[in-house]
C-alpha cells in the first residue's frame, strides 16, 4: 500500500516554488492536499491542474503572519477531508544584504514570517493532532542556518529560530503523537526573496540551484515512514554548493 495514499496534507507557501512542487508530488501519490498562500490567481491554477489529473485538492488564501488565516487553513482540512495528517510550513521570504544597512522593515518582515509564521502553524494544528492522537509537522528551514555567510545574518537567524523551536518541539512530543521534521535546502530554484541588495550573491545562488522538486522528494520521503519513525532533520543542498 502506498503510504501516503489518502494522507491529509495542509502545506504553506504553495503557491509556486517548493510547496508547489510538494503539493504536486504528494498529490500523485495519493494525498489529499490543501493549499494554502496568499496568491489566490496561482493557487487557483494549481488546484485547476491537480484537480484535472485527478487529486482531491482545496485551497485556502493564507498568510501565515495573521494566526486567523493559518486557522482556517487547518480548518478546511478538516471540514473537507475530517482530518489533517500532515501540516507542511513552508512560507518563507529572505533579505539579503549587510547588517550595516539596518533595515528593520525588511529583519522584521522575515520574522513575521520565517519564525511566527511557523509558531502559527504549530498553534493551529496541535490541538487537531492532540485530538486525533497523531500528526506530522513538517517545516522547511534552510542549510543558511547551518553555514552562516556575510549578508544573510539575519535570515539564517530565523531559520535557527526555527530549528530551534523543532527541536523543543520534538523532546516535548516523546509519546509518539506528533512527529517533527525538518527540511534544511541549500539553493533551489525558486522565488524565495525580498529587496536582493548583491546581485552577485544572486546570480551565483541561481547558477548552482537545485529544482524544488527535489525538496519534494525529501518531504515525501519524511512522511511516508511508519510512524515509530522520526526523520528529524534533511539537508539538502546542490553538490556544488560549498
Amino acid at each position: 500500500m502506498n503510504p501516503l495514499d489518502g494522507k491529509v496534507v495542509a502545506i504553506t507557501g504553495a503557491s509556486s516554488g517548493i510547496g508547489a512542487a510538494t503539493a504536486r508530488l504528494l498529490a500523485r501519490r495519493g494525498a489529499r492536499v490543501v493549499l494554502g498562500a496568499r496568491r489566490v490567481d496561482l493557487l487557483t491554477a494549481l488546484q485547476d491542474s491537480l484537480r484535472a489529473d485527478g487529486a482531491d485538492v482545496v485551497y485556502v488564501a493564507v498568510d501565515v503572519t495573521r494566526p486567523e488565516d493559518v486557522e482556517r487553513l487547518v480548518a478546511a482540512a478538516v471540514q473537507h477531508f475530517g482530518r489533517l495528517d500532515v501540516f507542511v510550513s513552508n512560507a518563507g521570504i529572505a533579505s539579503l544584504g549587510p547588517l550595516a544597512d539596518g533595515d528593520l522593515s525588511a529583519w522584521s518582515a522575515m520574522i513575521d514570517v520565517n519564525l511566527r509564521g511557523v509558531l502559527n502553524g504549530i498553534a493551529a494544528a496541535m490541538p487537531v493532532f492532540l485530538r486525533q492522537g497523531h500528526g506530522d509537522f513538517v517545516t522547511t528551514v534552510s542549510t543558511a542556518g547551518l553555514k552562516i555567510v556575510p549578508n544573510m545574518g539575519v535570515y539564517a537567524a530565523t531559520k535557527n529560530a526555527v530549528r530551534t523551536v523543532l527541536e523543543a518541539l520534538r523532546q516535548e512530543s516523546t509519546d509518539g503523537v506528533v512527529r517533527t521534521t525538518g527540511i534544511s535546502p541549500g539553493y533551489v530554484r525558486t522565488e524565495l526573496g525580498g529587496p536582493d541588495r548583491d546581485p552577485e550573491i544572486g546570480s551565483r545562488m541561481a547558477a548552482m540551484a537545485i529544482a524544488p522538486e527535489a525538496v519534494a522528494r525529501a518531504v515525501a520521503f519524511a512522511i511516508e515512514q511508519p510512524r515509530d519513525v522520526e526523520i528529524g532533520e534533511i539537508t539538502i543542498r546542490p553538490t556544488v554548493q560549498n
